[in-house]
């Protein structure tokens, strides 16, 4: 934790430190302090759960940090005192920031069930505990960007809350970390879906890896902890025709074999990336794309609506989606896929 908190000050234009009001002064506060005390960015110190006079009381024993100022606030309860707050916090922040153009890089989500590997995987990669690891499932709560690059290549890992059955989803902020989750497949090229194959793939491996592949983005099959299994040359073959069977609608996904624990083929998956997003984000000219299509059709035409045929017009590219004109566009519903 002291490593993480360290590393956060550092990439920080400004730091709030917050402390919970209810709970009181804690060791792992006073520790946290300390570090504090050895930077000289702009920090506020903020005791949470000061829901009102009466409970202002609480926030007396923090003055024992002896920090200049001491904000409380409820986040719970309208903002208490966050409108001071903040005005400070901008008030310390440049005017304006050199953002990274995100669109250069290749967005990759890194998704699963909990305790599936995720973020072990993400810190391999990157070579430091960005997310903390905790064999806790949950522990991971909110996506967090992570830019770099490899090969001249530019990335942007996506770590998200493990992806849970909606009868496990208790807590509200459980709730809101499923839906970044969700949410976090709309805004991503490459879905990384990690199945633990020392399980299999089961049940909720499949409705995530089925979220993906509905939002359309490429995906790649990663089997994690392979390092716990009892191999022999045929374990492989084996797992992937297992694999391909559980998730037949993922048939021309690639699939790697990984641990993530070990390092073990990690960075294979970024040559599976680039071949896949450029495979992905080739261009068809429509020509071609009409030829193919028509030929399909040929062979399967679709069923008479009312008792008419339908007739279409042409096909034509739209950026990863395929747009078919016909004419009377109602009672019909197209799925092609193309090897």
């Amino acid at each position: 934790m002291r490593e993480q908190t360290t590393l956060a000050i550092e990439e920080a234009t400004a730091i709030i430190f917050l402390m919970d009001g209810k709970e009181g002064l804690t060791p792992s506060d006073m520790e946290i302090v300390e570090i504090l005390r050895n930077t000289r960015k702009p920090v506020f110190f903020v005791v949470n759960k000061i829901d009102g006079p009466k409970q202002e009381e609480l926030s007396y024993e923090f003055y024992r940090l002896g920090v200049e100022r001491l904000y409380t606030i409820s986040a719970e309860h309208g903002g208490l005192g966050l409108a001071d707050l903040m005005d400070d916090v901008a008030e310390c922040l440049p005017l304006s920031c050199a953002i990274d153009d995100d669109e250069e890089r290749i967005k990759i989500a890194v998704i699963g069930k909990p305790n599936v590997g995720k973020s072990s995987l993400i810190n391999k990669i990157i070579g430091y505990d960005r997310t903390i690891v905790n064999p806790v499932p949950g522990t991971t709560r909110d996506t967090i960007d992570t830019p770099f690059e490899i090969n001249d290549r530019k990335y942007l890992l996506i770590d998200t809350a493990g992806i849970r059955r909606k009868s496990k989803v208790s807590q509200r902020l459980e709730q809101y970390s499923v839906l970044e989750a969700i949410k976090t497949l709309s805004r991503c090229d490459v879905a990384l879906i990690l199945v633990d194959a020392t399980e299999g793939v089961t049940e909720q491996d499949t409705k995530i890896a089925g979220l993906a592949y509905e939002r359309g983005v490429v995906c790649i099959i990663v089997l994690n902890k392979w390092d716990l299994l009892e191999k022999d040359n045929s374990t492989i073959g084996k797992h992937v025709k297992y694999t391909k069977d559980k998730l037949k609608y993922l048939d021309f996904a690639p699939i790697i074999s990984i641990s993530a624990l070990t390092g073990q083929r990690i960075y294979r998956i970024f040559e599976l990336i680039e071949t896949a997003y450029d495979q992905f984000t080739k261009r068809i000219p429509t020509p071609l794309l009409n030829t193919k299509v028509r030929e399909f059709l040929d062979m399967r035409p679709p069923p008479r609506y009312r008792n008419r045929p339908h007739n279409f017009s042409y096909v034509t590219p739209c950026a990863d989606q395929t747009e078919v004109q016909k004419k009377g566009q109602a009672g019909l519903r197209i799925s092609i896929k193309f090897n």
